[in-house]
């Protein structure tokens, strides 16, 4: 059966604030989202193969014993022809991405900054905090290959790199993130309301929020709750905040923080939920960080992170090598190590109860009329998943209440 084509760049719905997209500029991000269904879709699978055929033998006929861990299975690997053309084109294809986001906001970079100085100027909403120190966890390396990671500043009140990230999310999710990218934040909403329709929380927090991508499905979806987007970044609140005034949400209040240094009064927010965030830190900011956020959940208040799902008692190595393919060519440090965690020991560990706790999947959720179709058969990495919990598909989430 052939995989259908993604949607078109001109499915989507740009904001006031985003980067003008133009025709060619609009060719080059279809190209490089149908390369990536290609690669997933098609040239992934002669992977697999190539290991059960080729490279697993091979081992096992040289050292005597088979593979033995995930490790093993990526240096084994790596001389492999067939692998090393996919590797070589999925690392290309997100260097390719950033560099073709970049040249569209570069184009028009004075423009850009200005309205979003405009947009900016003046309001309560938006709290930078200049004596913000970047944590090494992202100092480290450039995120997602995304030059400069999530917080360079290039020339004062810049806001270029998250401009970019904004315009390529249809490119990183092969278009199957909605016409506003917000899918997650969509999914969220509605496992929440499926999930615990009596919830009705006052103070939300969107820990990591970017640009908010994902914060403003919440705020729209409770409407009298204080929503407060924090992130470590200058350029991304200040972009995501003047994106979120330009679509109409003029109450989400975007601040400046570190996690270490979330200066809120205990027990203050009824939900704080992370998405794609925890694999961005590192072991010990997790560990503390879960505990900081038990201390700012008010009674009866709710943890919800998405996340990446850990390693389990059945996952192969193949699935294991796979999914660490991230931390090693796509910059994530973190995401090898999150997968071989125990999410329900660490929040027992930071202070929720143990019959408190939750996971599970939130289905993602597109606008009718906008190719549900599509994001119902394409997962960017679908064809990395294992077939644990009958292969759902989705966000996986957990966590807790307090």
């Amino acid at each position: 059966m052939s995989t259908p084509l993604p949607p078109p760049y001109d499915r989507t719905a740009p904001n006031a604030l985003g980067a003008e997209v133009r025709h060619d500029e609009k060719a080059r991000f279809d190209f490089l989202a149908n390369l990536n269904v290609h690669l997933g879709s098609k040239l992934f699978p002669g992977t697999k193969t190539a290991f059960e055929k080729r490279v697993a033998p091979a081992f096992k006929k040289t050292k005597g014993r088979d593979l033995a861990n995930r490790v093993e299975v990526r240096d084994a690997m790596k001389g492999d022809p067939v692998y090393q053309f996919w590797a070589a084109l999925r690392r290309n294809t997100m260097e390719m991405r950033q560099q073709a986001g970049r040249s569209v906001v570069y184009r028009q970079f004075d423009k850009l900054t200005e309205r979003a100085r405009a947009l900016n100027d003046a309001k309560p909403t938006l709290k930078l905090d200049p004596t913000t120190k970047i944590p090494r966890y992202l100092a480290a390396v450039d995120n997602h290959c995304m030059p400069g990671s999530y917080y360079t500043e290039i020339a004062p009140d810049d806001i270029s790199g998250p401009a970019n990230y904004d315009i390529g999310i249809f490119v990183t999710g092969a278009g199957a993130s909605s016409a506003r990218g917000d899918s997650g934040g969509r999914a969220i909403v509605k496992f929440v309301r499926e999930s615990f329709p009596d919830f009705k929380p006052k103070r939300i927090m969107d820990l990591g929020a970017g640009i908010g991508t994902n914060t403003l499905p919440i705020a729209e979806a409770f409407p009298d709750a204080e929503v407060v987007a924090v992130d470590v970044a200058a350029a991304m609140l200040r972009y995501g905040h003047a994106r979120a005034q330009a679509m109409g949400f003029n109450k989400v209040q975007f601040i400046q923080a570190a996690l270490e240094d979330l200066d809120f009064a205990p027990g203050s927010f009824d939900w704080i939920q992370t998405t794609m965030f925890w694999h961005e830190t590192s072991m010990p900011t997790l560990m503390s960080g879960l505990k900081r956020v038990y201390e700012l959940l008010a009674p009866g208040g709710m943890s919800l992170n998405v996340e990446q799902p850990n390693f389990t008692a059945t996952t192969t190595l193949w699935d294991q090598f796979t999914k660490d393919w991230d931390a090693w060519y796509n910059n994530e440090p973190f995401w090898s190590k999150l997968h071989t965690l125990d999410y329900p020991k660490l929040m027992a560990a930071s202070g929720f109860a143990k019959d408190k706790l939750f996971d599970g999947y939130a289905n993602s959720d597109v606008e009718p009329g906008f190719y549900p179709d599509w994001a119902k058969v394409y997962d960017r990495h679908g064809p990395e998943k294992s077939v644990e919990k009958a292969q759902k598909r989705g966000w996986y989430l957990f966590g807790g209440w307090k």
